[in-house]
């Protein structure tokens, strides 16, 4: 039996519910984009479509610092231009794209992909904070930043990663200036990041 074909004013409501799931899209931003991809070429909506299959196919976490990557270890990790002595904790991937920008650090990073939140239920062992601890056991590394957000979650992780490594003899230190409380990192300009990069304390 022949699969009855969806109609198109159907297909098009399917497109903008599943386009208003995207994080900061509202239903009228995805009405827009719907009737964008509409009015495109086929070429170039086969080439958003193949992209992001792609993506998901090919993607995968490196097995060092559980940053997103299409090779593992990932392009930073494998460098032989970074500070391998230092490693910049950060809570979510695309906190890398936005220190990266600055051009103010040049060492490895270690991403979490998440906080400590116990009012959602996220405890230690939800993050990778075992894999960040695995890393430091021989010894080379010498200074751990803490670059998680200066939300409540972000200040609870940082809180904890410090007093799980303050005893490994790891020097521990925290960005500082300019990023106000409750600030997203990857929302933060160049020159705030820069700033609490050079103002880091120790904790």
């Amino acid at each position: 039996m022949n699969q009855r074909s969806v109609p198109a004013a159907d297909a098009i409501n399917r497109l903008i519910e599943e386009l208003n799931k995207l994080p900061g899209i509202g239903p009228k931003s995805a009405q827009r984009l719907a009737f964008y991809l509409l009015r495109a070429p086929r070429e170039q909506a086969s080439l958003l479509a193949d992209t992001i299959l792609t993506v998901k196919q090919k993607i995968t976490l490196c097995s060092t610092c559980c940053n997103v990557t299409d090779t593992d270890p990932c392009p930073i990790c494998r460098s032989d231009q970074r500070d391998q002595r230092m490693i910049c904790v950060v809570e979510q991937p695309q906190d890398i794209l936005a220190i990266e920008h600055t051009g103010s650090y040049r060492g490895l990073y270690h991403v979490l992909h998440g906080a400590i939140s116990p009012t959602e239920g996220i405890g230690a062992d939800d993050v990778r904070i075992k894999e960040l601890t695995g890393r430091l056991q021989d010894g080379a590394v010498y200074e751990v930043i803490l670059a998680t957000n200066t939300n409540l979650e972000g200040e609870q992780t940082a809180l904890y990663l410090n007093q799980l490594l303050s005893p490994l003899g790891i020097k521990v230190t925290r960005l500082a200036h300019g990023l106000p409380f409750g600030t997203e990192l990857e929302y933060a300009d160049d020159n705030t990041l820069t700033r609490a990069f050079e103002g880091r304390h120790e904790l």
